[in-house]
């Protein structure tokens, strides 16, 4: 199984754009084009998977001073993609009986005090966003503080919602931060590790970095020359090439940078298009499950949203930082996937990639 896997891996990244079939080509082109920057302070990376092909697609700069191009092998700030990720943790721990969605956080997370509001929040309610847990972290005006890990224990114990958990749905990234510490403590270990191994490794994902578990602000070094240069929406450079802040000060709560061509491979993945183990596909499936209506014709799964409203079936997770703007998007019973990473906050790409989607999806002659 794991020859059979990397095998299977390299012939996927290994996939040229050149070539492309030229009605792929032009679509990605022309609908990207809306958020690729016209004043050069940033650009987007492509990988979009169609019938069991990969392409790679690349426009504007990775770091517009340096002249230095977007490639498939940069590296970009996921933003909240990451949180698909920490879902499939999680699906994947409910599937092999190690973890159940109706346990309440403070099951792991110990000094939680089970009598407060926190105390009846489950890990179900946290991967879905229906703990109704906000912070002012979580979203405008953006405060200029956050928290250590003591001091964000203390707000959680204190946090008092509108409505019990469970009842609304209301986005949260501290309900993930909390997630991640409720992973760490159930299996005891840091979740770059945890992600590495359980994910990472078995697909192959060799250009995937998760913030470890020590509190430097930057990238390996072997990494860091890879990374992009992040831009606010306006196009100003927004600290250093692979920098990773974050609003909780303690290991592992940074931003995750990872590639176009190691995005393919968990794209892949997902759509079930690789022979990975069948305990981690079917994580994954769970994880993509719709479990809570959040809209008119859209659910919200374990971090991913399942739209169908409009035919065909959309699965997909949307990031946005003041500085990156990340979108990975599925429709399964299309064989069709993608993702699209930029390095501009506010470039909103999940618009741009369900415009290709859509265009793709309609009928085309398979290759013989």
């Amino acid at each position: 199984m794991r020859v059979a896997t990397m095998a299977a891996i390299m012939a996927l990244i290994a996939a040229p754009a050149a070539g492309a079939d030229a009605q792929i080509e032009q679509t990605v082109a022309r609908q990207v084009r809306a958020i690729v920057p016209a004043d050069g302070a940033g650009g987007v990376a492509v990988a979009l998977r169609i019938e069991g092909r990969t392409f790679f697609f690349n426009y504007g700069w990775a770091d517009h001073s340096a002249q230095r191009p977007i490639t498939s092998d940069t590296l970009f700030n996921l933003a909240s993609l990451r949180k698909v990720f920490e879902a499939t943790l999680l699906a994947q721990g409910v599937r092999k009986g190690e973890l159940r969605l109706e346990e309440p956080v403070a099951k792991y997370v110990t000094e939680l005090k089970p009598e407060s509001d926190i105390g009846r929040v489950t890990l179900g309610q946290l991967a879905t966003h229906t703990s109704g847990l906000l912070l002012p972290q979580d979203h405008p005006p953006w405060p200029n503080w956050g928290y250590t890990l003591p001091q964000f224990i203390a707000a959680l114990n204190a946090w008092k919602p509108d409505k019990p958990p469970g009842t609304q749905h209301l986005y949260t990234h501290a309900g993930y931060v909390l997630l991640q510490l409720a992973l760490e403590r159930r299996y005891g270990a840091p979740i770059d590790e945890l992600i590495a191994q359980r994910l990472l490794q078995p697909l192959g994902m060799t250009s995937t970095i998760v913030p470890g578990h020590d509190e430097d602000a930057h990238l390996p070094p072997e990494y860091a020359p890879r990374a992009v240069q992040g831009y606010a929406e306006d196009g100003t450079a927004l600290r250093e090439p692979g920098s990773r802040e974050s609003y909780y000060h303690w290991p592992g709560t940074g931003q995750m940078y990872s590639s176009a061509r190691d995005m393919a491979i968990f794209l892949a993945a997902n759509l079930g298009e690789l022979p990975i183990e069948r305990s981690l596909w079917e994580a994954m499936a769970s994880a993509q499950h719709g479990v809570v209506t959040i809209g008119r014709g859209s659910r919200q799964a374990l971090a991913w949203e399942v739209s169908f409203a409009d035919a065909p079936t959309i699965v997909e997770k949307y990031g946005g930082l003041h500085n990156a703007s990340t979108y990975i998007g599925m429709m399964p019973r299309r064989e069709l996937g993608i993702v699209i990473l930029g390095n501009r906050g506010n470039q909103y790409p999940n618009e741009v990639g369900r415009r290709v989607m859509l265009e793709l999806a309609t009928p085309r002659r398979r290759r013989p």
